[in-house]
């Protein structure tokens, strides 16, 4: 693909230089004629925005993502002024108003494109909202295990395990914002070599963090429960799965698509390659986002996938160990086998029948 005559001479994308004869040539050349930050030689996913193209497609994101915004806080409000605690609201809003300042900063940056601190702008937004989604995911992933299995989901080191992942999903977006704004700053080309690699670390990591949903919900369903399904928020227990892998799907798409082109080797700016197209930038980033951002909204996932307030251990989801607490007791029968599709996918509807046609067998058979 062949760069467009009109198009400044860099490129403001992610990619960071490598440390190729070419790459320390052109390093070279704009050390003696310019100053930091100095702007990449090497292609990147979308290139540099242009008013006759990005404009009018990243306008359209804006106005979908002030509508996001404004549909998960005001959910958020409403459930708040009915003591209806749901924080993912909060975090969907806090990514929407990520990405409208991403689509802002791309729109400023398409009428300024020689301006590189507002390309670097751009693509630190770019990076850095996604998170939010994953972390979300995270957290409905753990709500349905500790569904399914209470007593595992509750334990210790489930529960460290989930906050390391967290602490690590921040550390890693602190060490990527740092290793692009160096690789901006600096014409090393050791420094650079070490920025991209820190750049391949973090995008393989978010890739594993985004598909992390499929293997632990699939665990959850084959491995042998202990309990009873406690069941939580409304809805059936397998439209929840579905909902949760649908959005792990799209994002771990866009992620794996991100990384896997950051794999390839470095190509000049002169001569980008074909996954580096505008599309893909728009497809695999923005748009896989707001089908997420739009499928919250739809489900309503403030009341699918709402627990207690105050839930720290097994029995606070369904209830049971409030009723434990006041002496009432509750008799399961089905220990150690593995949760049949009734069991598991059926609302709390089928249940409750299932429940009241073994009490009265019991009674029967007194």
């Amino acid at each position: 693909m062949k760069r467009d005559p009109d198009t400044p001479p860099f490129d403001g994308q992610l990619a960071v230089a490598d440390s190729d004869s070419e790459a320390e040539a052109a390093g070279s050349q704009q050390q003696s004629t310019q100053h930091a930050p100095y702007p990449p030689t090497t292609a990147g996913l979308g290139g540099i925005p242009t008013v006759h193209t990005d404009v009018p497609i990243t306008s359209v994101f804006l106005f979908l993502f002030i509508c996001g915004a404004v549909a998960h806080m005001t959910i958020f409000q409403m459930n708040k002024r009915r003591g209806h605690k749901f924080l993912m609201s909060g975090m969907m809003f806090g990514f929407c108003m990520a990405r409208i300042t991403t689509c802002v900063m791309r729109i400023v940056w398409a009428t300024r494109p020689t301006h590189i601190p507002i390309a670097i702008a751009a693509q630190v937004f770019v990076a850095a909202g996604v998170v939010l989604l994953f972390v979300i995911n995270l957290i409905f992933t753990q709500r349905i295990i500790r569904s399914a299995h209470p007593h595992g989901g509750w334990h210790p080191l489930f529960t460290h395990f989930f906050t390391a992942i967290y602490v690590l999903i921040v550390v890693t977006l602190v060490m990527i914002i740092t290793a692009v704004l160096q690789s901006f700053y600096t014409l090393n080309s050791n420094t650079k070599r070490i920025d991209r690699a820190i750049s391949l670390y973090g995008g393989t990591f978010y890739t594993i963090v985004s598909f992390l949903p499929f293997p632990l919900i699939l665990g959850g369903l084959i491995i042998p429960r202990q309990t009873r399904v406690e069941k939580f928020g409304t809805g059936r227990f397998r439209s929840k799965i579905a909902i949760l892998l649908t959005a792990t799907f799209l994002l771990c798409l866009g992620a794996a698509f991100r990384v896997g082109t950051n794999y390839k080797a470095p190509r000049p700016i002169s001569d980008p390659p074909e996954y580096y197209d505008k599309a893909c930038f728009y497809i695999f980033n923005l748009t896989v986002e707001i089908i997420v951002v739009i499928l919250y909204v739809a489900v309503r996932v403030d009341r699918r996938f709402h627990v207690p307030d105050g839930s720290s251990g097994p029995g606070d989801y369904s209830g049971k160990r409030a009723l434990d607490m006041k002496g009432s007791t509750i008799v399961d029968g089905t220990i150690g086998r593995i949760m049949s599709e009734e069991e598991v996918f059926d609302d709390d509807t089928e249940h409750e029948e299932t429940f009241q046609t073994e009490k009265m067998g019991e009674s029967d058979r007194v």
